[in-house]
């Protein structure tokens, strides 16, 4: 698998997790939501991600290389 697809693989855990725990524990797990949300957001403008470099140190590969 691609970096691009893990992203949004982990993005989508993250947030369906978080809203899960979010509901059956603590509203605070929405912040969690909240955070992986304004990665993506920030990732969208800037072009860089936390989690493509952590997977990039992981060895996976980028689509563009």
């Amino acid at each position: 698998m691609q970096m691009e697809h893990f992203i949004r693989a982990i993005a989508g855990t993250f947030i369906l997790l978080s809203m899960g725990l979010g509901y059956f524990l603590s509203p605070y797990w929405f912040l969690f939501t909240g955070f992986v949300g304004l990665n993506l957001l920030q990732s969208a403008f800037t072009g860089w991600c936390p989690m493509e470099t952590f997977l990039g140190k992981l060895g996976v590969v980028r689509a563009d290389r």
